[in-house]
């Protein structure tokens, strides 16, 4: 892997991105709607929900919602045999693969400064120390490479980049009703539990609340680990294969 030219391509993919105003808007400016909704709705604590309640589950949303993204931007390539013509080129196949991971993990960064931002003036305010922030990062770059992995699967079983769409929200739909800002009951916990985004929401919910020790956090960041390990190295070597062929 060429790191230089990893970078270049990064940057010019989000260049690219940032000049679509259909990206700037799901991307960028729906979080911080989303974010001020629920501001408006949840912020009153008197009503039994707070911010500091519904934002972990937030920060979990933005990161589940980029398997459309991935899908539909890897389902374009693969139908113009783009890495098979990057054969003929001094760029592998698996620069272009990590840029675009990259590129993916810079928008996520972005998505999440944003909801935090447009959190604040609605009472968010973690009770946590910097390790517990940098904790918080960590984990929600860690769930957001299974997401990317999830996009990169609905990309190699999808016709076309309209089919990725429709299929990525089998993804996304579950795991938003199963485990992010929507409270999970006593009927749907059992699925809950077969939830990535559970865990993680769970585990943050732990550190913004100063309890770095609960079990959740350690069972979060494990949990997570291991299923973003497998479900990335699933992705990149089903699409490169069927991209390939």
């Amino acid at each position: 892997m060429d790191f230089k030219r990893v970078l270049a391509l990064v940057k010019m993919e989000l260049l690219k991105a940032l000049r679509q105003p259909a990206f700037f808007f799901l991307m960028l400016f729906f979080p911080a709607l989303l974010t001020i909704m629920f501001g408006f709705i949840f912020g009153d604590p008197e009503s039994g929900m707070s911010m500091n309640t519904m934002a972990p589950g937030l920060f979990v949303y933005a990161c589940i919602f980029i398997i459309m993204t991935v899908a539909q931007a890897f389902s374009e390539m693969r139908d113009q045999e783009l890495l098979r013509r990057l054969n003929t080129t001094p760029m592998t196949s698996a620069d272009f693969i990590i840029s675009e991971i990259f590129s993916n993990m810079v928008i996520v960064i972005l998505q999440i400064i944003i909801i935090y931002i447009s959190a604040i003036p609605f009472g968010f305010t973690p009770n946590t120390n910097a390790v517990g922030m940098i904790l918080a990062f960590i984990l929600i770059i860690v769930f957001s490479l299974s997401s990317v992995g999830l996009g990169l699967i609905t990309a190699t079983i999808s016709k076309s980049s309209g089919t990725a769409l429709g299929i990525s929200f089998l993804f996304i739909l579950p795991q938003m009703f199963l485990g992010t800002f929507i409270p999970v009951t006593a009927a749907t916990e059992a699925i809950s539990m077969f939830m990535p985004s559970y865990y993680v929401t769970q585990a943050l919910s732990a550190i913004f609340n100063g309890d770095l020790t609960n079990p959740w956090v350690l069972t979060g960041f494990t949990l997570i680990s291991i299923v973003s390990l497998i479900v990335i190295t699933i992705g990149v070597f089903l699409f490169k294969k069927i991209s390939n062929k």
